[in-house]
């Protein structure tokens, strides 16, 4: 198994570690948590950087990668459902984004395909995880969540109308 693919798996093993120390009664949690949060976060940057860096693109990291990050994204909005932070419609908007891109890259895979990931989804997973982050930091975001949870929902929508409008001629072609 490559560095990347490796890096992939570490990202996935900390999302227990992350819910872990939230869950736990112990003081700091929120800084740990957050602190993992990123530790993981910047793993789906550096392993993305190697594997294209290094040439070392394989079909697990292809997989792996954008399954690792839904995971780590979901844990951290569901956890923030739950602390009435974030309301649960909008980590379903997310969750059900995430499965019609995934739908849609499944259908252009069966006729050899491949969609890569658009600008829009990009900056919507750089919003996502840096608006993630500001909700472990009340005294820095004061407590305004209703612009983090405008934010993941409008960069959700968008680059979800962007993937589907794109590629309109691969779905009306099944």
């Amino acid at each position: 198994m490559n560095l990347p693919n490796k890096l992939t798996l570490l990202r996935i093993l900390l999302i227990p570690l992350f819910l872990g120390v939230l869950y736990a009664d112990i003081s700091h949690a929120k800084p740990l948590a957050l602190a993992i949060f990123l530790l993981a976060s910047a793993t789906d940057w550096l392993d993305g950087f190697l594997a294209r860096r290094l040439r070392l693109i394989t079909d697990f990291g292809k997989f792996a990668d954008p399954l690792a990050d839904k995971m780590l994204v979901t844990a951290a909005m569901l956890w923030n459902v739950q602390t009435g932070l974030m309301p649960a419609w909008i980590v379903l908007v997310v969750i059900c984004r995430e499965f019609a891109v995934s739908g849609l890259r499944m259908m252009a895979a069966s006729k050899g395909i491949v969609l890569a990931a658009a600008f829009s989804g990009k900056i919507k997973t750089a919003a996502t995880m840096l608006c993630l982050c500001l909700y472990f930091l009340p005294e820095f975001f004061n407590g305004e969540w209703i612009v983090c949870n405008w934010i993941i929902l409008l960069t959700t929508l968008y680059s979800g109308v962007e993937y589907f409008t794109k590629n309109r001629k691969l779905i009306a072609s099944c």
